[in-house]
This record gives structure tokens, C-alpha cells and sequence, in this order.
């Protein structure tokens, strides 16, 4: 099929925001939940940073997730604007909830409907992002919100590796502001709200909503019969369910003006008098009318709408719907100030259908899947490969730098970021020109993998290994398919990949499997090393090396929470196990080398394994595609 004719209708800072070289964004129905970013990279040959702990200084990744996703955000208290008009904290949100985002119309954005795709949590360092008018958002360093001069990163840096727009002092929020705190479910609400929907002033019938409502509550006022007695000296809760009531029998909101109509001279007057309570501006539109009712307009654009809704919390979600107004309002939304809090904290991230929502009043990006390339290929929610970047001219880039005077013909790793042989290679097929030019080059290089899609490639690489040095590695965790598909859901299953051993070793090639990673409490026990390692052997690998599971940053929070929903038994031996930082307790690495290495060496699987030549590797941590 042509993928031509499907791009994606959105603008490359929904889909990637600030991606440099983005030439589209498509969709195919073959991978129906994924789009694919296609970008033409200046450079595909990558150098590891220094002091990094891997046994190799040069990288070369094709494929690569959102290089700015921002990841497990705010706080779970964070309110989030629901598409009827309610809030809900970001920490109870579900897939498929229906909440409010945004998108681009000529000069501004305008609120739209949305879906929740995914939702998932962590614990990062949180900071405290403060604006003048008292908004307080707890949020992630990574966490991206709409600025009146773009997407800012709560923090970064001016220059170096961190550098990127980040937010300061001064620079304006995009939005309405804080969210008004909703009413309390009281008697004197209830019995405010009654009052108001049976003022005895007129108006239709009541809508199914109101209805509903008026139902529940007369019943849990038992003895209580329409209408019902107003106070004497009302209460600000009763105030709050006299105005919902008023709103719901025959209020409007239109063309972004909301109007109390059909008032009698007694709920004009306690209409009026409540809304001076809350300090919303009004003013009376008198009406000529048979019968002298009054209306009263609320002033004060979306912000003092929005407060006035969540404020009273009315029962019609239809006639408080925001849906197309222009994300502008005079509410000082300058940031005063953005403070580390000095801890960590549960933080909560969402993907969402417009690549952002409407955090606590205002707009802030959604991330497309979890910090993506850190250590662990394991998915933090639907989003995690929903989102890839494809460097369409990586082979042709990749030779012009190999052509380079300066190159010194280093080994290069292949699958330490992402795996090369992903889904998507089957469709682009950019790894036959990554190794011709390597091969070329006279350039050694070394492939990791757990994707079938290499056996495509074994011919090719069987020819170019008579020529430079390759070696092969696949990637075979555990055996469990139950367990497996949990943790690493879309990858190929154990016995697919064992699979892929025994066609590389068919092909005269070396191929070591790497046993990676082990998951304490579920996967490192002799018993079930010695069968992944017996089957390792009879499929024809030549060794197998083992590393521990590691916990760093976004990945802790992700596994913990996994574990407390796969193994809750488990979530306090973790805890202490990963007390002292991203690595396993020092005794645990020990007992459980010891056990994997005389395994190994009664498989005749303790060789090192293959490598392409180059300096003696440091001790190697656990990689994205372990």
C-alpha cells in the first residue's frame, strides 16, 4: 500500500514537537496504533559519551522514540479538565476517558475533546512551579507547559547537555488559571440546589440530568417535598447549590455569555446576592416581559466561567462546555517561581488523543510513552511504541561519515539505544545500508537484538563477515511466555527468538545470547536459569553473559508499580533490594553471578562472547533493548 496518502492530520509540534528534520508523519494500517515520524538525520554515527560504563565509543540507531517526550509529569492531586466541564485528579484518570485539550486554529488554540491513550506513573525529583495568581503545579524537571512563546521544559539549562527552553521567571502560562475548588456534597448544598430548580419562576422542563439529580436528593432528604424552604441566613453552600440549580433549569451559556434568566424579584435578589459572595462580576439585563422577570449576565470571560462551574458544580455538562473557545484570558499566569521541592515523588503522565491537556488551568503537554531509550525495553502503557522517529536517509548519512579521513574504523554497536530490527524495519528496511556501509568502511560492528526481522538480513551478513568482523547477540530474558508478555509486551516470544539463534548459527555466524534482564524474585532462581540456559545450548549459542535488573530514574517507578499489580508479594523485597540506588544490593549481584556463572560453565556457555575487535570492554550495564 501507498503510505503516501497517510499522513497524519496534525501539526509536527503535536506529533513531535520542535523535532528537527521531520519531513512527515504517517500512519499504515499494518501498524495501526503507531505513527512513524520520518526525519532526514545530519548525523547517524553516534559517539558515547565519555565515562560511560559500555565496552564500545560508537553507536549507529536508525530508529529512535520521541527525543522529547517528557515523562511521568505531575503530581496525582493535579486536577485535569474533564470534557463535561468536571475535573478529575490526573492520578484517577483511565484509558478512554474523554478529558479537554487543544489545537491549533489560524492564531490560537482552542480547547477541544480528546481521549486518554495511556496513563502510567513514576517517582522523579518534583519541583513546584508557582504563577502570580497563586496557580500551583507540582511537576517533573522534564515536564513541558504551554508558554505564550512555546513549549518551555520546567527545567534546563542555557547551555551544555541539558540545554534546552526551559521555563523563568516572567515568562506567561497559556490558560485560565487555577481550578475553583468544587462544592461539598452538604445538606445545605442539596438543599440550595432544590430551591433554585424549584424557584416557582418559570423556565422548561427539566432536563435528564436535573432530573436525576432532583431525585437523589429529595430522596436522601426523606420527608423533604417540593418547593422547599429557603434560610433565613443562607450559607455559602447553600448559595453554591442555589446558583447550580438556577443554571440547570434554565440557564445558557452561549457565544461564551452566561445568562440567568426568567428571575422573579426573590431569586433575583438571593441570584445576585450569592454571586457578590463569590466575587463574580454580574450585572442585571432588565428585560421588558409580561411578567417583569430579570436576567443576569455573568462577566468576566472563560476564566470567571470556568471558576463559576467548578465553583457550583451544575448537573448539565452540556451547557457547561467549553468546546472551541480560544485559549486566551487576562488572568497573570507569569511564572514567580520554580523550586525544587528536595524529594521525590509519585508523578502521573498521561497520552492523550491532541498530544496535550489542560492541567489545573493550564496547558501542558502529554508525553507519547515513557522516557523511552533509558534501560529497560519494558512498556510503561500503550503509548510506548506509538511513537517512532525514522531516519529515512540513515544508510547514505552513515557512509558519507565513515568516509571521513578522521574515521579510525572503531567497532560500532548496533541495538544498545534501540533495536534496529524493530517492527518498523521490516517496513523501511534501512539496516542492509547501515551494514553495507559499515562492511565498505572495513568498520567492525556488532548487532543486539531481540526482533526476528534480522533473519531477513543473515545472507548479507554472513557475506560481510568474511570481510570485518561481526558479531551477534540476541537478547532472551526468560522463558515464562505468561511473564514475558507482561514485561515486554510486542516483542518477539522466547521461543521465536531462541529461533532466531539457531538460523544465525545455521548461517556460519557466532551468536551469544545475553540473559538480560534478571528479574529478582521471578526469573533468578537455578531452576529456571538452568532451563533458559539448556535451551540457550540446543539452539547452537556459543555463550551467554547475565545482567542483574537495574531501577534507574523513570524506569523505578514504571517496574514498581507493574510489580504491585504482577507480584504485590514482591514490592517490599524490592524495595529494600534497590534501597541504595538503581543497582541491585551488592550482595544480591554477587550470589547471583556465582549461580549464573556455574550454569553457565555446565552449559559450555562461559566463553565471553563474540565482539568486534577493539578495546577491552568495562563491566556493561543493562541496555534498552535487554
Amino acid at each position: 500500500m501507498r503510505w503516501d496518502g497517510q499522513r497524519v492530520e496534525q501539526d509536527a509540534e503535536q506529533a513531535l514537537p520542535g523535532i528537527p528534520g521531520l519531513v512527515r508523519s504517517v500512519r499504515a494500517p499494518e501498524f495501526a496504533e503507531a505513527v512513524f515520524h520520518e526525519v532526514l538525520a545530519k548525523s547517524v554515527l553516534n559517539k558515547v559519551p565519555e565515562g560511560s560504563r559500555v565496552p564500545f565509543r560508537w553507536t549507529v540507531n536508525p530508529y529512535r522514540g520521541c527525543t522529547h517526550a517528557c515523562s511521568y509529569c505531575l503530581h496525582g492531586d493535579t486536577p485535569v479538565l474533564m470534557a463535561d466541564g468536571t475535573v478529575k485528579p490526573i492520578s484517577k484518570l483511565a484509558v478512554g476517558d474523554r478529558i479537554y485539550g487543544t489545537e491549533r486554529r489560524g492564531s490560537y488554540r482552542h480547547y477541544v475533546p480528546t481521549e486518554v491513550l495511556a496513563h502510567w506513573s513514576t517517582v522523579k525529583p518534583a519541583y513546584r512551579v508557582t504563577l502570580a495568581d497563586g496557580t500551583a503545579l507540582i511537576a517533573s524537571g522534564d515536564h513541558r507547559f504551554l508558554t505564550e512563546r512555546g513549549w518551555k521544559h520546567v527545567t534546563g539549562e542555557m547551555v551544555g547537555g541539558n540545554r534546552r527552553p526551559h521555563l523563568t521567571t516572567g515568562n506567561k502560562l497559556m490558560g485560565t488559571g487555577r481550578f475553583a475548588v468544587a462544592p461539598k456534597d452538604t445538606a445545605d448544598y442539596r438543599r440550595g440546589y432544590l430551591a433554585g430548580v424549584a424557584r416557582g419562576d418559570g423556565g422548561p422542563p427539566p432536563l435528564a440530568e436535573v432530573a436525576v439529580r432532583v431525585a437523589e436528593y429529595l430522596d436522601s432528604e426523606l420527608g423533604m417535598t417540593l418547593p422547599v424552604p429557603w434560610p433565613r441566613v443562607p450559607t455559602d453552600e447553600w448559595r453554591k447549590g442555589l446558583l447550580a440549580g438556577v443554571f440547570d433549569i434554565d440557564g445558557t451559556y452561549a457565544n461564551r455569555i452566561v445568562r440567568l434568566p426568567n428571575l422573579g424579584r426573590r431569586a433575583l435578589s438571593a441570584v445576585t446576592e450569592a454571586l457578590a459572595a463569590f466575587d463574580f462580576r454580574h450585572a442585571v439585563e432588565l428585560r421588558r416581559a409580561p411578567d417583569g422577570k430579570a436576567c443576569v449576565r455573568v462577566d468576566g470571560g472563560l476564566a470567571e466561567h470556568m471558576r463559576l462551574f467548578h465553583t457550583v458544580d451544575p448537573a448539565v455538562s452540556a451547557k457547561r462546555a467549553i468546546d472551541g473557545a480560544a485559549i486566551k484570558s487576562d488572568v497573570d499566569l507569569r511564572v514567580v517561581s520554580v523550586a525544587p521541592l528536595g524529594l521525590e515523588l509519585p508523578l502521573y503522565d498521561i497520552t492523550t488523543g491532541t498530544g496535550d491537556f489542560i492541567a489545573n488551568g493550564v496547558v501542558s503537554h502529554n508525553c507519547f510513552a515513557r522516557s523511552s531509550h533509558t534501560y529497560l525495553d519494558f512498556d510503561a502503557g500503550s503509548g510506548f511504541d506509538s511513537q517512532i522517529v525514522v531516519k529515512v536517509n540513515a544508510p547514505e548519512v552513515l557512509a558519507k561519515q565513515l568516509a571521513a579521513r578522521s574515521w579510525k574504523r572503531e567497532p560500532v554497536a548496533m541495538g544498545t539505544n534501540t533495536d534496529p530490527y524493530q517492527r518498523a524495519e521490516g517496513r523501511y528496511r534501512l539496516m542492509p545500508g547501515v551494514i553495507g556501509a559499515l562492511a565498505a568502511s572495513g568498520t567492525p560492528f556488532s548487532i543486539l537484538t531481540k526482533g526476528t526481522v534480522l533473519s531477513r538480513d543473515l545472507p548479507l551478513l554472513a557475506e560481510v563477515g568474511r570481510d570485518v568482523p561481526v558479531s551477534l547477540a540476541v537478547s532472551i530474558a526468560l522463558l515464562d511466555r505468561q511473564l514475558q508478555r507482561s514485561v515486554e509486551p510486542g516483542t518477539p516470544g522466547p521461543q521465536a527468538r531462541l529461533d532466531l539463534v539457531r538460523r544465525i548459527t545455521d548461517a556460519g555466524l557466532p551468536c551469544a545470547v545475553m540473559v538480560a534482564p534478571v528479574l529478582p524474585g521471578l526469573t533468578d532462581s537455578a531452576e529456571q536459569l538452568d532451563a533458559l540456559l539448556s535451551e540457550i545450548k540446543a539452539a547452537g549459542a556459543d555463550g551467554a553473559t547475565m545482567i542483574p535488573l537495574r531501577l534507574p530514574g523513570a524506569t523505578r517507578g514504571w517496574y514498581l508499580s507493574w510489580l504491585a499489580r504482577f507480584r504485590p508479594d514482591l514490592v517490599a523485597p524490592y524495595q529494600e533490594l534497590y534501597r541504595g540506588g538503581p543497582n541491585a544490593a551488592a550482595h544480591y549481584r554477587d550470589s547471583l553471578a556465582e549461580r549464573f556463572g556455574a550454569l553457565a560453565r555446565e552449559h559450555g556457555l562461559d566463553r565471553a562472547p563474540a565482539r568486534p575487535a577493539g578495546p577491552a570492554p568495562e563491566q556493561p550495564r543493562q541496555l534498552t533493548l535487554l
